[in-house]
This record gives structure tokens, C-alpha cells and sequence, in this order.
């Protein structure tokens, strides 16, 4: 019995994914990354917009995906909301800067109202431990444009003033997953004025 346990434990553990994302509690690592804010370029530094509050750091696959579509638009439409609990969002991909003006000014999509970094390396997203991928050849976004570049896991960090990792969300559709933000964003307001 013990030996088929003993068995059971490793094929297990030899099945788990190789990355598993920071949790909450763990610092979050800092990062400056070219961004690009409604058409424009600029740079985020996690330092220094964690000075103003809480910081949404969301990672995704590809900018004109359809998940990436939805989630994008998600926080557009509820930037506002994400703002009055003091929160600053980025996402993060491995697009780039190029690609990420277009997207972030889209009407359809960031809308002007999110940033949107550039982890063309997906350095960023390794430091946060999560899985990339090399780029697949002949995938194509939503414009029909090819995607030439790598893909992060869509996994979603409340980051807290002191650096610290509030919430780790992931494993959820694009919608849950802006939803499931705006909550934890808007305990640490509520947490904040009691």
C-alpha cells in the first residue's frame, strides 16, 4: 500500500507545471517596462506607481486575442471603479511597444484608460514566476496580423504599497478574472479607511 502511495505521490508530482505563480504575502518583484497609454509610449515603474497606491499587475497572452479582447475591455469599462479603491492597472505581454500603441488607444479595448507594458523578453513575467511560451509559428490575432512574439499565462497580481503581493488570480475567464481583481482592490480600500 505504502509503495503504490509512494508512486501515486511522484507521478503527481512529475505531472505539476514547472511554474508556479508568486502568492500572496511573497514581495513582488520590481520592474520598469516600456508601456504605452492611450497610443502612446511612455514607462511604467511598479516603484513609483505603488508610491500612489495598489497596483494591478495583470499578465495575458497576446494584445487583438479574443481573451485578451474581453479582459482588456473589462478593465476599461471598469477603470473608474478600479481608481475611486486608488488602484493603478498595467498589463503585461509580451507584445510590442508597436503593437501595445495601437492597443491601448483601440476604442474596443484599452479605450485610453489602461496601460499596457511591453515584456517583450517575458523577464517580468519570469520574475513573478509564471510559464511563457516561445512564439507558435502561423498564429495569427484577431486582425489576421501574424504574432510573432512569446506568450505569458493570464495570471493577475494585487500589489500592495509595500510591495507585497496581496492576491495571486488566475485560472478564471477573462471576466471573472477583472472581477475577482476589482474585489480584492476594493477590500484593501475598505481595509484602508476602518
Amino acid at each position: 500500500m505504502k509503495k503504490h502511495l509512494l508512486l501515486g505521490l511522484l507521478a503527481t508530482a512529475f505531472t505539476l507545471p514547472a511554474f508556479a505563480a508568486l502568492k500572496e504575502g511573497d514581495k513582488a518583484p520590481d520592474f520598469k517596462i516600456p508601456a504605452s497609454f492611450a497610443g502612446k509610449a511612455t514607462e511604467f515603474s511598479l516603484k513609483d506607481q505603488l508610491k500612489k497606491g495598489p497596483v494591478v499587475v495583470y499578465f495575458y497572452p497576446s494584445a487583438y486575442t479574443k481573451g485578451c479582447n474581453l479582459q482588456a475591455h473589462t478593465f476599461s469599462v471598469n477603470s473608474e471603479k478600479f481608481a475611486a479603491a486608488g488602484a493603478t492597472i498595467i498589463g503585461v505581454s509580451q507584445d510590442s511597444i508597436g503593437r501595445l500603441n495601437e492597443f491601448s488607444a483601440d476604442p474596443e479595448f484599452c479605450a485610453g484608460k489602461i496601460a499596457v507594458g511591453s515584456d517583450a523578453d517575458g523577464k517580468v513575467a519570469k520574475n513573478f514566476q509564471l510559464e511563457t511560451r516561445p512564439a507558435a509559428e502561423g498564429k495569427t490575432d484577431t486582425r489576421g496580423v501574424t504574432i510573432d512574439h512569446g506568450f505569458t499565462e493570464r495570471t493577475t497580481f494585487i500589489v500592495t504599497p509595500d510591495g507585497k503581493i496581496a492576491a495571486t488570480i488566475g485560472g478564471l475567464s477573462s471576466p471573472e478574472n477583472v472581477a475577482k481583481s476589482l474585489e480584492a482592490v476594493e477590500k484593501l480600500a475598505a481595509a484602508k479607511k476602518s
